[in-house]
């Protein structure tokens, strides 16, 4: 009887990899023509990587896997490794009658398109355009908490994947979990981009890694999206909250904001006509100070205009550090440079090819770049300064260094506080809000915010 059961259980096995595989001399005009032309592709891609400075043996392996998925692909390898999970979840469902119950064509089938799917989207997102979302308020009110927004990866050039071995549209751990990696980093490539449709021009709003976050390769590190206020080779300063570029005043954003500090008439205000208030002027977060009707509201120039004007106002003040305000948490967290965010430079943003001269001044300002981004051993000592072991008086930068500033200025994790975002790091330009999401409405109908639906993003 055991015989018999195992017997049967392998000429189960050998039917379905019978029924899956599609031996290549089988493979259509069609089929070939795309194998070949995705092949050339990644032995293109290769090359990039060798050029840029990776090993042959890992710019071959990347070509090998490149091969290998549309071969496995087109021989339906790819769709028998996942069949036992898609055969379950269409039995389950073949139990309360949502589809017929399952057999080898219907399970390739499903299987299949997963994989066309995954294979398709998995290139989109790599190299075309890519989906996020906003989870905080930095970009207050220009961009809203909630915001789901189509990225441009090609504009500023595609960068090639750092890490190609990952799981598919995940990016940095894995689903339902809180820390395990989604992605191998064994297979470490060398940064590369493709042919750039355009430059990253002063006020771009863009999409990056954020350059602080350790431990985690480039590409895999938190996306972030701020205003790019700086370009390579510009110097900028901010003095009491504007921003200066090359000494001239940089234009400001329409819905840019600073905290205010509020004080209400506590004879004149209600919770009702205090919400109320609230919806008017769009305020979204504040704070309460010392339990009274004080508080500090971040609002636009217009909004602080219409509530200096409200019954029941007694006053409305900045909240602008002092020019003497020293703040240790603000780049570059040396007091050769002792800035706050809203007085803050002049700082120059170094272009790939600029040379400076090595200094107290200068090896605060650029030490974290010249170390962390652009990977080499920098230290100074008896006050000599020493690269990869070698004495130097100046430095070339090997990258195109930009500085970014979130239009919520006074609630905005940035360049302020960590300095420069090097090119390596840039993911691309964010294009169109293609929804909106208020978690605060009162009805599925309400929570979407229907007039920023298809908005550009300036």
């Amino acid at each position: 009887m055991s015989n018999s059961t195992n017997s049967s259980t392998e000429k189960g096995f050998k039917n379905t990899f019978d029924f899956y595989f599609r031996h290549p001399k089988d493979f259509s005009r069609k089929q070939w023509i795309i194998t070949i032309s995705w092949c050339f592709l990644n032995l293109v891609i290769a090359a990039l990587y060798f050029s840029a400075g990776a090993s042959i043996g890992l710019a071959i392996m990347n070509f090998v896997y490149g091969c290998a998925l549309i071969l496995l692909y087109f021989t339906g390898m790819l769709a028998l490794a996942i069949s036992p999970v898609i055969y379950g979840i269409l039995f389950v469902l073949s139990l309360v009658r949502l589809v017929d119950k399952p057999d080898n064509a219907m399970t390739y089938d499903w299987s299949d398109a997963i994989w066309f799917a995954t294979l398709a989207a998995t290139v989109i997102r790599s190299y075309f355009i890519e989906a996020y979302t906003i989870p905080t308020p930095s970009m207050e009110k220009s961009l809203l908490v909630g915001d789901f927004l189509f990225v441009s990866k090609f504009h500023y050039g595609t960068r090639l994947p750092l890490t190609p071995l990952s799981f598919p549209f995940a990016h940095n751990t894995l689903p339902l979990t809180d820390s395990t990696k989604s992605y191998l980093d064994w297979m470490s490539m060398p940064f590369k981009r493709l042919p750039a449709l355009t430059q990253i021009k002063n006020n771009d709003v863009v999409v990056f890694n954020y350059p602080a976050e350790k431990g985690r390769p480039v590409d895999k590190k938190d996306n972030y999206i701020k205003r790019c206020m700086a370009i390579p080779g510009d110097s900028i300063q901010v003095i009491e909250g504007q921003v200066f570029v090359n000494g001239n005043p940089a234009p400001n954003p329409e819905k840019m904001q600073f905290m205010y500090y509020v004080k209400l008439d506590p004879n004149s205000w209600d919770e009702d006509r205090f919400q109320k208030f609230r919806r008017k002027y769009d305020i979204s977060e504040g704070q309460q100070f010392h339990g009274s009707l004080d508080f500090g509201f971040p609002l636009t120039w217009k909004s602080k205009a219409g509530v200096e004007n409200e019954s029941g106002v007694i006053g409305v003040d900045s909240l602008f550090a002092g020019y003497d305000e020293y703040r240790e948490d603000v780049f570059p967290q040396d007091t050769v440079a002792k800035w706050n965010i809203d007085y803050f430079g002049p700082l120059y943003c170094p272009k790939a090819g600029d040379v400076i001269t090595l200094n107290a001044k200068n090896y605060a300002l650029y030490q974290e770049a010249i170390r962390v981004y652009e990977g080499h051993e920098f230290s100074r000592q008896d006050g000599k300064y020493l690269l990869d072991g070698k004495e130097i008086t100046s430095y070339t930068f090997k990258y195109n260094y930009y500085f970014m500033m979130g239009d919520n200025r006074h609630n905005s994790l940035d360049s302020r506080y960590w300095g420069f975002v090097p090119e390596t790091h840039i993911v691309g330009k964010a294009l169109f809000i293609w929804m909106s999401w208020d978690k605060e409405g009162e009805s599925i109908f309400s929570k979407i915010r229907w007039k920023r639906i298809f908005n550009l993003i300036h």
